[in-house]
């Protein structure tokens, strides 16, 4: 018998949305094998495991159904919301294996957890994004202007793709084995992050994610964060701002994240989490 898995959906806009999480908080014990065997049977993006905790220090690791990946923002703020809900509200420090991310969870006024989640040190550079236009079917016209195609790291590198042309945005398309190839091919341990400017501070994200079953992320914390340092480090951002992201409509799991842009070092995201029935 295994231990327990939580499940809970982080970011959701409406009841069916946001992005599923399974939660471990006994996984001290479990190897390597054990937890990639948990994550694949649970079968969301991400599953995150709890291996060590000491004060208000807790020692987590990610894997998806694939593989073990160095951070996971949702998931991070699933399990976030279940240690408030068991030992109450405050700062936490989650190690993972990008560094140390910074929790700080309140109540609303209705009662229920929030979290702002700030990344590790943010870095931002530049590629050559010629195989992945090829991959998505774009070209560099299809670029929104003053949004270079730049790859951003808040825990996990993220390209940042910004579409200007709305329909385009909506019906591209892609083959998932071989944006999975590119992926692995440039170390994009997140999504591959695409996004359309809807209005002042305002984004729609596809954030694409060829795992297993799984080709698109219904709500991606980490590539939020990516989105925030990447924002800022354009000039599309200052800092005092709060950028909304709205995601998983291409997915039927309508999700939302609220982006506060920091003058220097890491990006805060906020969000919650609630339990899936069942």
């Amino acid at each position: 018998m295994g231990p327990d898995v939580l499940r809970y959906t982080a970011f959701a806009a409406e009841p069916d949305g946001g992005n599923p999480a399974g939660v471990v908080l006994d996984a001290a014990a479990l190897s390597d094998a054990e937890m990639l065997a948990i994550a694949e049977r649970v079968g969301y993006a991400e599953t995150v495991f709890v291996t060590g905790a000491s004060d208000d220090r807790v020692l987590v690791r990610y894997f998806s159904p694939a593989a073990e990946v160095p951070f996971c923002g949702h998931a991070t703020v699933a399990l976030a919301v279940v240690l408030a809900e068991r030992d109450g509200t405050g700062p936490r420090v989650f190690a993972t294996a990008a560094g140390d991310v910074a929790l700080e969870t309140t109540l609303d006024e209705h009662g229920a957890v929030q979290v702002a989640m700030t990344s590790v040190e943010p870095e931002v550079r530049e590629f050559d994004p010629a195989r992945l236009f090829a991959v998505l079917g774009l070209t560099p016209d299809d670029v929104a202007d003053g949004y270079p195609v730049l790859e951003s790291y808040a825990g996990n590198w993220n390209p940042v793709v910004v579409l200007e042309d709305r329909e385009l945005f909506h019906q591209f398309r892609f083959d998932p084995v071989v944006l999975a190839d590119l992926k692995r091919e440039r170390e994009w341990t997140g999504t591959v992050t695409v996004l359309h400017p809807t209005g002042p501070g305002e984004y729609e994200a596809r954030n694409l994610f060829p795992v297993g079953r799984i080709t698109e992320d219904p709500a991606t914390g980490s590539a939020a964060a990516s989105t925030g340092a990447y924002l800022r480090a354009v000039g599309r951002a200052q800092a005092g701002d709060r950028v909304v992201i709205r995601q998983g409509r291409h997915v039927g799991r309508p999700s939302i994240l609220l982006v506060d842009v920091t003058e220097r070092g890491g990006i805060t995201v906020r969000g919650g989490a609630t339990p899936i029935a069942g």
